[in-house]
Parts: C-alpha cells; sequence; structure tokens
C-alpha cells in the first residue's frame, strides 16, 4: 500500500509562560494556528518488516529522527512487526518554531496508524506522541486550538480566514535554549479561556496584547529575528512564533501577503499560507480512506 499525507507547519499566534514545574517544563498558553503548507510524507509498507526513513537534506541520524522514533513507539504499542520505507520531502526549516519535527512525526502516526491497520484512537496516538515532544499532539488531533499545561491540555478553536506571510531568517533556534534560558520571562498572567475566546478572531489584538514571551529574549540572542520583524512591522503587526526563528504577519487577502513578500531584501527566504482549522493531513487521509472504499 502507498500513502501519501502533509505535515503541516503551525504559528504560535501567542505564547505566554506562566511559571517553570519542578520537572523543568513550562506552564504555558498559546494558540496554535494550523496552515495549508508544510512538508510531505511518503508511505510505502514493506513485507520484511524492514522500517527505514528517507530524508534527503536533512543531517539527522535515522534513528534520531523524530519520524523513525514515532514508527518504533506505534510498533511497539501495537504489537506489530510490519515495517514501511518512510520518505520525507522537507521543507520547513528547522528550528523555525513552525513545527516541522513535531508535524513529521505526527503524520508519521497517523499514516502508519492507518498502513499497519492498528486501529488506535486519535487520543492514543497523541499520548504517544507527546513522548515525542510538547507539540506532537496538537498535530495528531489536527485542530486549530488554544493549548494550555504543557501544551496537551486543547480547546479546537475557529479563526478567521487569514493569509499569512512567513519570514524564515538565516538561524537555527533551540527550543531547549530558549526555555532553559536564565532570563527568559516565566512569569505572565493566564488569559482566561472566555476571554480568548472572544478575541481569537481578532490577530491584531493577539499580536499586540497577548504576545510571545520568547520573543525579546530571542531577539537579544538572534538579531536576525528583530531584523526580520522590524522589517515586516511596516506593513502590519509582526511577531515571532514559538521560539522562532520565524516570524510572521497576517494579511486578510493572499495578494495583499504576496505584495509584501515580493518587497523583502534580496536572499530572504519565506513563504505564503493560509491558516485552517482542520489539519490538511487529515483531510487527505479521510479522503484517502474514503477512496479506497469505493
Amino acid at each position: 500500500m502507498h500513502l501519501q499525507l502533509p505535515a503541516p507547519a503551525k504559528l504560535n499566534l501567542f505564547l505566554r509562560i506562566l511559571g517553570r514545574r519542578p520537572d523543568g517544563y513550562h506552564e504555558l498558553q498559546t494558540l496554535f494556528q494550523l496552515l495549508d503548507y508544510g512538508d510531505t510524507l511518503h508511505f510505502e509498507s514493506r513485507s520484511d518488516g524492514a522500517l527505514s526513513v528517507e530524508a534527503p537534506g536533512l543531517d539527522v541520524p535515522e534513528r534520531d529522527n523524530l519520524i523513525y522514533r514515532a514508527a518504533q513507539l506505534l510498533r511497539t504499542a501495537c504489537g506489530t512487526a510490519k515495517g514501511a520505507l518512510i520518505r520525507l520531502e522537507k521543507i520547513l526549516p528547522a528550528g523555525g518554531g513552525i513545527g516541522g519535527g513535531s508535524s513529521d512525526a505526527a503524520t508519521a502516526l497517523l499514516g502508519l496508524n492507518h498502513l499497519w491497520q492498528c486501529g488506535l484512537s486519535i487520543n492514543e496516538l497523541a499520548t504517544l506522541g507527546r513522548q515525542l515532544g510538547a507539540d506532537v499532539p496538537v498535530f495528531v488531533h489536527g485542530r486549530t486550538a488554544l493549548a494550555e499545561g504543557i501544551g496537551e491540555h486543547l480547546v479546537p478553536v475557529k479563526t478567521a480566514p487569514q493569509h499569512f506571510l512567513v519570514l524564515i531568517p538565516h538561524c537555527h533556534i533551540s527550543t531547549a535554549e530558549i526555555f532553559g534560558h536564565a532570563r527568559l520571562t516565566r512569569d505572565s498572567g493566564a488569559i482566561t479561556l472566555a476571554h480568548l475566546r472572544d478575541r481569537v478572531l481578532d490577530s491584531d489584538w493577539l499580536l499586540n496584547h497577548a504576545g510571545n514571551d520568547c520573543q525579546a529574549l530571542v531577539e537579544e540572542l538572534y538579531p536576525e529575528t528583530k531584523s526580520a520583524r522590524e522589517w515586516l512591522q511596516q506593513f502590519a503587526s509582526a511577531q515571532l512564533t514559538g521560539t522562532g526563528a520565524c516570524v510572521f504577519a497576517a494579511f486578510p487577502t493572499e495578494s495583499e501577503a504576496r505584495k509584501v513578500f515580493e518587497k523583502r531584501p534580496d536572499g530572504w527566504q519565506g513563504f505564503i499560507a493560509t491558516g485552517v482549522d482542520t489539519s490538511p493531513a487529515h483531510t487527505a487521509l479521510a479522503r484517502h480512506i474514503s477512496a479506497s472504499r469505493k
């Protein structure tokens, strides 16, 4: 069986860090906005039980790749000896704060759960995904969502149609470095979910009042992110996503976003994407399952 599924990017429309837990993890509030842009995973079942991941251009040993680790976790959880060849088409930058590795892992869990006929529920897959990273569950659940705790408590929300211009500064930022830094702000006040639901469609309010607690520190350590944000700020409210390095701004139409993108300085990388409420991975998998039943 062959299967092709997208692994979409995400943006954190805001990120507030409320405190640090005794286990070292951080209590936070954030809004994960899924995008219609991302990596692609190709799955092929293997009868010999071998498991392999092809990821051209990704400088990570196979056994350290989150896709491989996700596949091994799933094989153990569902007690199968089935194998697969997984090929990754990578376009999302590592260390960009847009969920590339986490989304790849989630799509691997979703795709292999179907390919191997494991029969695990979305909640069970999300629990497995949490072992790989705090952002994996939101991609497994596949909904734009408000998140609390360490990111595991998710409340799906609907957002207004928006088009995002995302700039990719020339730097790789370690999430562990930022969350472990002594100067990171860790005492923001929580926003009530009811208030967030009232404001969730208002991206300007989120950018200007909810903000990203990692932004000041990241811009201090990586000036490239500040330069990108300040340039984008000329055209719309701009902000860092996650722990960076990517920065973004929302526009009401794709054409407006593209006009600004075309003005970017020579050599600057980036992309245009549309915010979606449901993950393209879930949509593609549902379409595949429906087609296979006909």
